[in-house]
């Protein structure tokens, strides 16, 4: 097979006139021609250099179907969402069921389950299972290193889980937001090889000029592509481009494509930033995806133009996946496996009685992972403190999944609802249920909508209420990616225009309020916690 059309030659940094031989897979041969040759522009495929397949909402194979249209070939997956809820079991369900379908995932051995010991999750990987893992020629490296603190202190477990990434030659993705100075040069010594968590440009040059990988991120909440964009050109060897977090409505309208658009928009040099989406991720994983070398496996994208990249045609191993918007990924049948154990709670179980009049608030940021904390009154009524949609300070509960345990309770502003609840089971990274809401029947009802379908999203308004069924592990699903992609659609629409939400992605938003090693105030399914302290701190003051 031959495929004809101007050459990106990224590390050259050349574009000519020329024809890729395809066959049994593999490129055989990249050659120049002076024969007229269609309008159109081959070069290496995309690959996200870190992502939770898992908050696509969608199996591997579902996740695949959708990412292939916008000229993804790979991506380096981290696993730690069904890991925190079935351990390695949820491991080899992704890749099992990655396996399935011509789509490079590129799993990791999770690092961090469960994430804190501040949380219940449903499953534990210790440092043996760690090392188990990496001897799988299929796990590629071990995942973000979320527990800095260990990594600084030289905790046992963590130090182990590092050194068996160092002994079969696999790299250490790091996870360490704000870190700065002495503490971040230990972090890069100790082996971690990379962030995405970098907040701040200078942030980010300080841990480039370790030798560290910074990864662009640009996912549906967290967005950080703006502040980080100017490190290129200086830093272009070491940049990769992520989402981190992607929820289905947005897979349906792009991925990395859209990024390396903007990223030009603004000036950047194409080749730079091609090197970033299509061969630094695959030159520091070691990755089995081809770079449009003679010898390579035959996975490339042929696109209309170098200014919008719209995707003609996508090729993994040689293999026709994409035509014009039009996936050729085949959905498969996924086996439902789960771990969700808790009953339906009362209208009571929500009630927090006032103990103070002046209480901690969570103040949820847009677009940003990180949260603030401030104090506010106490609102009451018959002696129990509840949202106050004037101040936009709401009732949050988390609700533990895997046991029947009372509902933890703060406080939260930012969501700016003025009717109903939401509530979801995607919550990072445990995956406990999570509810904000105006009224405590509104959360119970969104929460109980959740339990019923054992996992998924739920929106409660005045006079009705929807919800999303995730019954693969309480966090994805076996159905269409489409159709998932609509029906989440139908139900962010809810939480904006008839609750009443401002933010960008108010369910994506939610779910990173219980993630405790993001500071600087969240809540877990055992209470408030001061992430900046690293513990627990009382609700009332």
């Amino acid at each position: 097979m031959e495929i004809k059309g101007q050459i990106v030659d990224i590390p050259n940094r050349k574009i000519y006139a020329g024809i890729v031989t395809i066959e049994d897979g593999k490129i055989q041969k990249v050659h120049p021609t002076e024969e007229n040759v269609p309008d159109q522009y081959i070069l290496p495929g995309f690959v996200d250099a870190h992502i939770h397949i898992e908050s696509s909402m969608l199996v591997p194979s579902e996740f695949a179907k959708l990412a292939v249209i916008h000229g993804s070939v790979a991506t380096v997956s981290d696993p730690h969402e069904i890991a925190n809820v079935l351990g390695v079991e949820g491991v080899e369900y992704m890749l099992d069921n990655a396996r399935q379908v011509p789509f490079k995932f590129n799993f990791g051995a999770p690092s961090c389950v469960p994430a804190t010991s501040f949380e219940t999750a449903g499953a534990n990987i210790d440092s043996k299972a760690v090392d188990k893992l990496l001897q799988n020629p299929e796990i590629k490296y071990l995942t973000e290193m979320m527990n800095y603190p260990g990594v600084l202190f030289n905790d046992p477990e963590v130090m182990a889980k590092i050194a068996s990434a160092k002994k079969y030659n696999k790299p250490v993705d790091g996870h360490a937001p704000g870190l700065r100075g002495e503490d971040a040069k230990k972090y890069a010594a100790a082996g971690i090889t990379t962030d995405h968590e970098c907040f701040h440009i200078d942030e980010a040059r300080e841990k480039a000029e370790l030798g560290m990988h910074i990864l662009i991120r640009e996912g549906s909440a967290a967005k950080n592509f703006d502040t980080l964009i100017d490190l290129f050109p200086k830093y272009a060897k070491q940049l990769m481009f992520c989402s981190d977090d992607k929820h289905p409505d947005d897979l349906i309208l792009g991925h990395l494509d859209q990024l390396v658009v903007r990223a030009l928009a603004k000036g950047k040099d194409l080749f730079e930033v091609l090197q970033a989406a299509c061969i630094n991720p695959v030159k520091h994983y070691n990755l089995d995806v081809g770079l449009l070398q003679e010898g390579d496996p035959a996975d490339f994208i042929v696109v209309k133009n170098l200014s919008q990249f719209n995707v003609l045609k996508t090729y993994i191993d040689g293999k026709l996946v994409a035509k014009n918007g039009e996936s050729f990924v085949e959905t498969t049948q996924a086996p439902i496996l789960n771990n969700f154990d808790t009953n339906p709670k009362t209208l009571e179980q929500f009630a927090v009685k006032v103990d103070s009049d002046q209480i901690r608030v969570i103040k949820a940021i847009n677009r940003e992972l990180i949260t603030e904390s401030f104090e506010a009154a106490t609102t009451s009524k018959d002696g129990n403190a509840i949202s106050n949609t004037d101040t936009d300070i709401l009732k949050f509960t988390v609700v533990n999944r895997y046991q029947n345990t009372e509902p933890a309770i703060a406080f939260i502003q930012g969501f700016g609802l003025t009717e109903g609840a939401i509530a979801s089971s995607v919550g990072h990274d445990s995956h406990n249920i999570l509810a904000v809401g105006v009224s405590d029947e509104a959360i119970c009802k969104a929460v109980n909508l959740v339990i019923a379908n054992k996992g998924g999203i739920a929106v409660v308004t005045n006079d009705s209420e929807a919800s999303l069924a995730l019954p693969v592990a309480g966090i994805m699903t076996n159905v269409d990616g489409h159709t998932v992609g609509h029906q989440y659609a139908k139900l962010d629409k809810m939480a904006k225009e008839t609750l009443g939400s401002q933010l960008t992605a108010p369910f994506m938003t939610l779910s990173f309020m219980a993630l405790l090693v993001i500071p600087s105030l969240k809540l877990s399914d055992k209470g408030l916690f001061d992430g900046n302290r690293f513990e627990f701190t009382p609700l009332f003051i």
